[in-house]
C-alpha cells in the first residue's frame, strides 16, 4: 500500500528536536516511572493456573513489526460450513491485583502513552513487554474466547475461558500481508475469508470503518526522528473485525448481566451529515445517496482524493464516551454508532485500563459467577479515569507530531511551497497536507480557496521547541 515517509537528518534541528521532545516527555500530566512497590508486584504476580490446557492449539500473534507488549493471539479453523476462531486474551486481570500498588499506578496511567523516543507503559515492562505478554514460545495464562461461525460469518455461538496457551509464531502486518498475497498456506489463510465476511456483517448492520492513514513519528536507528503515514493493509482491517466481534461478544455478555461498561459512540446527527455532504461535493466526489458507511466502503484508495475525504469524515466519528450500569440497563445510547452494535473493549487489557473490567467481567459472567466486586465497586470511575487518560494520549500525540513536523520544515524557511486543502478553518484559513515534507499545517489560504485545491504559501518561521510554524499564502 502506497506509504509516505519524512526524515529529520541528524543536524542542529536534530539536537533542538531531540530537546523539544524530552521537555514534552517531562511536561506530561502522568507518572514516567513505576514505585518499586509496582515493580515488586508486577514481578512477583502469578495467576492461578487455569484447568484448561490449550497448548496444543497452534496460537500465533500478529501485531506491528518490533511489538512486545502482545495482547492477542489466535487460531482459525474450518468447522463444518462455517469457522471456529479461538481469540486468545493476556490475563491481565489474573496478575493485576484490584486495590495493590499495581492496580493504582495503573488507574493513574489508564492507557500506555506512545513517544517518538518510546513509551510510557501501563503496567511495568516486566509484566506488559515480559510475563503477561502472549510471546512465541512461551506458555501463558490467558482468557480465550471461543467463536463459532456459520457460512456467512454471523456469531452462532461463543464462549469465554481461562486457559493455558502458548502461541507458535509472531508475525507481523507487512510479512504476513505478503504471505496470504502469494497464497502461502499458513496459520493465517483464513484470515482474508472470515475478515471479508466479517466486513460484510457490519456493512448489514450499518456500521462504518474509518480506516485513515496511520501517522506516526518514529526514531530510526541513525537516532534521527520521521514521520510515517500509510494505509492500512488489508489484513491489519480482517484483523480489526476479529477484535470488533469480541468487543460486540463481550457487550452481550455484560448486558445480558445488568453489570459492565460499554465503549459508546451516537449516530452523527442531520447537520453532521450535511457538513459532509458538502464537503463530499467540494471534494469532486460527492455523497449522493445510501448510508455513508457504504459510501466510505465504495472509495476508490487509489483515488488521491480520498484521502481528503476521508479527513472529512472524521468529523462524523465523534463523542465516543464509556457508559457503566450495574444492576439494570440504561435505557438507550447503548450502542457504538460506527460498528452498528453495542460494544465493549476487551482485547488490549496490557495497554488499555478498561480492558481489564471488561474481561474480569465477562470470564465471570461466562462462567455463570456474578461480576468480581472489586469491578462492581469501582466501575462508576471508569469513566473519567479513560476520559483523562484519552486527553493526555491526544495531546501528546498531536505535540510530538507538531514538533517533529517544525523540524522536518526548518530547512524550507522563506522558500514557497505546494500544497493541497484538506479542511476550511474560519475564513481564510485551512488545513493543509504537504507532500514533501509530508506534514499536515494550519495556514493561511486564499478566501475563494475549496478542500482539494492546491495552494502556494510561503514558510516565514518555525518554533521547534514550540511545534509551530508560521505560512503566508
Amino acid at each position: 500500500m502506497p506509504q509516505r515517509r519524512s526524515h529529520v537528518a541528524p543536524s542542529a534541528e536534530q539536537s533542538e528536536l531531540a530537546a523539544a521532545l524530552a521537555a514534552l516527555r517531562a511536561s506530561i500530566d502522568s507518572p514516567t516511572e513505576f514505585s518499586p512497590e509496582a515493580v515488586t508486584e508486577a514481578a512477583a504476580a502469578t495467576p492461578e493456573t487455569p484447568d484448561l490446557d490449550l497448548r496444543d492449539v497452534p496460537f500465533v500473534t500478529l501485531d506491528p513489526a518490533g511489538s512486545k507488549d502482545l495482547d492477542q493471539a489466535l487460531h482459525l479453523a474450518r468447522e463444518g460450513t462455517g469457522f471456529q476462531v479461538r481469540y486468545a486474551i493476556a490475563d491481565v486481570p489474573g496478575f493485576v491485583k484490584a486495590g495493590g500498588a499495581l492496580d493504582a499506578e495503573a488507574r493513574q496511567r489508564g492507557q500506555t502513552l506512545y513517544l517518538a523516543d518510546g513509551n510510557i507503559p501501563l503496567h511495568p515492562e516486566v509484566l506488559s513487554e515480559g510475563r503477561a505478554s502472549l510471546l512465541a514460545g512461551q506458555e501463558r495464562p490467558a482468557l480465550v474466547w471461543t467463536f463459532r461461525l456459520d457460512s456467512a460469518g454471523s456469531v452462532s455461538d461463543f464462549r469465554l475461558e481461562r486457559a493455558l496457551v502458548r502461541s507458535r509464531a509472531q508475525l507481523d502486518y507487512s510479512a504476513a500481508q505478503t504471505a496470504l498475497h502469494a497464497g502461502d498456506e499458513g496459520p493465517l489463510s483464513l484470515l482474508g475469508e472470515i475478515g471479508g465476511l466479517r466486513q460484510h456483517q457490519e456493512q448489514q448492520r450499518g456500521g462504518a470503518s474509518l480506516n485513515l492513514p496511520d501517522e506516526e513519528v518514529v526514531q530510526r536507528d541513525d537516532g534521527s526522528y520521521g514521520i510515517e503515514r500509510r494505509r492500512p493493509l488489508p489484513i491489519e482491517d480482517w484483523n480489526a473485525q476479529l477484535s470488533l466481534m469480541t468487543g460486540m461478544a463481550a457487550a452481550e455478555l455484560m448486558l445480558h448481566a445488568k453489570v459492565g461498561v460499554l465503549r459508546t459512540m451516537p449516530e452523527p446527527d442531520e447537520e453532521a451529515f450535511a457538513r459532509f455532504r458538502r464537503q463530499t461535493k467540494a471534494l469532486g466526489r460527492p455523497w449522493k445517496h445510501g448510508r455513508y458507511g457504504d459510501y466510505l466502503r465504495e472509495l476508490d484508495k487509489s483515488d488521491p482524493m480520498t484521502l481528503p475525504v476521508l479527513e472529512q469524515a472524521a468529523s462524523l466519528f465523534r463523542g465516543a464516551g464509556y457508559l457503566t450500569f450495574d444492576g439494570a440497563v440504561p435505557d438507550g445510547g447503548l450502542e457504538q454508532a460506527a460498528i452498528g452494535a453495542p460494544y465493549a473493549h476487551a482485547t488490549a487489557p496490557l495497554r488499555r485500563l478498561v480492558d481489564r473490567w471488561s474481561l474480569a467481567i465477562c470470564e465471570a459472567v461466562s462462567q455463570g459467577r456474578p461480576a468480581p466486586e472489586w469491578a462492581r465497586e469501582s466501575l462508576p470511575q471508569l469513566p473519567d479515569l479513560m476520559q483523562q487518560s484519552a486527553q493526555r494520549a491526544s495531546t501528546l500525540n498531536a505535540e510530538t507530531i507538531n514538533r517533529v513536523e517544525a523540524a522536518l520544515l526548518h530547512p524550507l524557511v522563506g522558500k514557497r511551497i505546494e500544497a493541497t486543502v484538506i479542511e476550511l478553518r474560519g475564513e481564510s484559513r485551512a488545513a493543509v497536507q504537504i507532500a514533501e515534507p509530508a506534514v499536515t499545517a494550519s495556514a493561511p489560504v486564499p478566501a475563494d480557496a475549496k478542500p482539494g485545491e492546491s495552494v502556494t504559501l510561503t514558510l516565514e518561521s518555525v518554533d521547534v521547541a514550540k511545534g509551530i510554524a508560521t505560512f503566508a499564502a
